[in-house]
């Protein structure tokens, strides 16, 4: 990252002008790659967790990746492992303690609890510093190597194509589970498969926001687009578009200020949401 002084200096109101000049480092390259790819699927994953009512959910499996980046520093491995070994696990158990959104708080609840009680047993047990797993509190997306760049893409695909085959199903057991499940489809298989998007969703964004900030790329963006958009196509699209902005604005900004990414990301995300509820748009504006 460039300083304020430098910055300032190579500032113009050429954006263009100034894309190209921060296009050409390596690491800006990688920010940029993976920022899209991670905005995307937080903006796909993200819309289903807003109508789900999963917003909690996805902020409990970010802590409890953290606890499993303590855990892989601990026996040193890369921390994204502990934390996806992790996130899924807790996903699962969440998933298999609450089928149902009424009664789910309770055990995403219980299962942080006990996740978090395992981060702090593994942070103690560690003697030195533990710099990668503290990193993933507010992400460390200018870090991000060429192979890192690959491994998101790939898994981001991944993620797009089971969202594509269940998209029926998510979306049906999404609105009415009641009526989903006298149809036959078995909601605590449909809540797994979720909660796993969740959690491998969680995983990669993290390296963008961070886990304490996960909520600006997989909740936000979506609660804009359900205000706006009658149609959940639409809604998914205005999801990932906001997303998507965000993540370019906060990684363009930060080039020329001396400031995290994750804050500019947030902060954008967070006034697109106050402007949408001062202005009260309604789902009639678009179809």
């Amino acid at each position: 990252m460039l300083s304020s002084t430098t910055a300032s200096s190579n500032f113009h109101w050429n954006l263009w002008l100034d894309f190209q000049n921060m296009w050409q480092y390596a690491f800006m390259q990688h920010a940029f790659e993976t920022g899209t790819v991670v905005a995307v699927i937080a903006g796909i994953v993200g819309y289903f967790v807003v109508i789900r009512r999963l917003s909690f959910a996805a902020h409990a499996l970010s802590h409890i990746g953290f606890a499993g980046a303590a855990g892989a520093v601990l026996i040193n491995i890369n921390p994204i492992f502990g934390l996806l070994v992790f996130t899924s696990g807790g996903g699962l158990a969440i998933a298999g303690l609450g089928r149902r959104a009424s009664s789910r708080d309770i055990q995403i609840g219980t299962v942080l609890a006990f996740m978090l009680g395992l981060g702090v047993l593994f942070i103690n047990l560690y003697k030195g510093y533990a710099t990668e797993a503290y990193s993933l509190l507010f992400g460390e997306i200018l870090g991000i190597s060429s192979s890192d760049v690959i491994i998101t893409l790939i898994v981001g695909l991944l993620i797009i194509v089971v969202v594509a085959m269940l998209y029926r199903r998510l979306l049906f057991t999404s609105l009415d589970e009641d009526v989903a499940e006298a149809k036959g489809i078995s909601m605590l298989t449909m809540s797994i498969c979720f909660m796993l998007l969740i959690a491998v969703a969680t995983s990669i964004a993290v390296q963008v926001v961070g886990v304490l900030l996960i909520f600006a790329l997989l909740v936000t963006p979506a609660a804009v687009a359900q205000r706006l958009a009658r149609r959940p196509s639409t809604g998914i699209l205005i999801s990932v578009v906001i997303a998507v902005a965000a993540t370019w604005f906060g990684l363009f900004i930060s080039y020329y200020l001396p400031y995290p990414v994750s804050f500019f990301i947030t902060s954008s995300v967070f006034i697109i949401y106050l402007i949408v509820r001062v202005l009260e748009l309604r789902p009639s504006f678009l179809a």
